[in-house]
């Protein structure tokens, strides 16, 4: 059991990227190669992580709890996946106006960070000082863009704000890539993309239904889901192994 366990943020400058199901995929791929991982919940308004594991209705406590002092044992809150038993959720506030300090949040890692090797952080999308706090706590951070040409511009005005403010220890994820739509021109290449947000690649998810069938019905993905394998493959870089970069 880690002391000082990874605490890694997950971001976007713009919703609808898939920040949450990188969230997804990645804790239950790191909890699934043994290390004890926990993701919170911060994008208060589109609370979706008890669905996407198929807890929904079996959430006693969240953030919100927490923050309120309704559960002082932060530990209570924190709910074990069914189908993972090494991955826990701390689930985002069901009042959507409540609002969280990256004071708050760095306290409530301190509290709880001997019981984990991994800690991600679920953001709420969007460029605003309260993401940039929050974020700048991390000892990672996972900027997350899709090739749509918005998203990407979005993703590379977060990072180099990140850039600005002396943050460098950013990693990028391209989700959702098509190398259909990739070929017909309707978007950059990876390599155009990768120079405009100017972050390193650490992984490229493609386009799979299987994930957003899984996400939607609290399902487990197959295990030759091509986005179960970039998980995998990102997962491992994150624990420093030497993975090559592909996609299929």
């Amino acid at each position: 059991m880690a002391n000082n366990p990874k605490l890694i943020a997950v971001t976007s400058g713009k919703g609808g990227t898939g920040k949450s199901s990188v969230c997804y995929g990645l804790g239950f791929t790191l909890a699934k190669q043994g290390n004890r991982t926990l993701i919170i919940e911060l994008d208060f308004g589109l609370r979706c992580l008890d669905i996407m594991f198929g807890m929904s209705g079996n959430v006693e406590y969240d953030l919100g709890d927490v923050l309120t002092n309704k559960q002082e044992d932060i530990l209570k809150a924190v709910a074990t996946v069914p189908t993972a038993s090494n991955l826990n959720i701390l689930c985002a506030p069901k009042d959507p106006f409540m609002t969280v300090t990256a004071e708050q949040i760095v306290e409530i890692c301190r509290k709880i960070r001997k019981h984990f090797d991994y800690i991600i952080i679920d953001t709420g999308a969007g460029i605003n000082s309260h993401v940039f706090d929050i974020v700048e706590q991390a000892n990672l951070i996972l900027v997350v863009t899709t090739p749509d040409p918005i998203c990407v511009r979005d993703a590379t005005m977060m990072s180099d704000e990140f850039y600005r403010r002396g943050n460098k220890r950013q990693r990028l994820i391209i989700n959702k890539v098509s190398k259909r739509e990739l070929t017909s021109g309707k978007y950059k290449n990876l390599d155009e993309i990768i120079d405009a947000v100017g972050v390193q690649l650490i992984g490229v998810i493609p386009e799979d239904f299987t994930l957003k069938s899984s996400t939607g019905t609290g399902v487990n993905l197959p295990l030759n889901s091509p986005s179960l394998l970039a998980f995998d493959a990102i997962s491992k870089r994150l624990m420093g192994d030497q993975i090559p970069l592909t996609i299929k």
